[in-house]
């Protein structure tokens, strides 16, 4: 799934979101529109992550939900 996709389809994925992480505000969620960084960036900050941590949790859950 491309990034276009992903932003075509982001309003059924900010629920999945939400479950995953669910200390992020649907606000918060709603920003980063799809952008995986973005959401990395504010799942650091959420959580207290590493940028590391941060990128590994988003890259699993792109695995799982088979998103690229």
């Amino acid at each position: 799934m491309n990034n276009d996709t992903i932003k075509g389809n982001w309003n059924e994925l900010k629920g999945k979101v939400r479950q995953a992480w669910g200390r992020l505000t649907d606000d918060e969620v709603a920003e980063t529109k799809g952008n995986w960084e973005e959401l990395s960036g504010k799942i650091q900050k959420t959580y207290g992550y590493t940028k590391d941590q941060a990128q590994e949790e988003v890259d699993k859950f792109k695995a799982t939900h088979k998103l690229s």
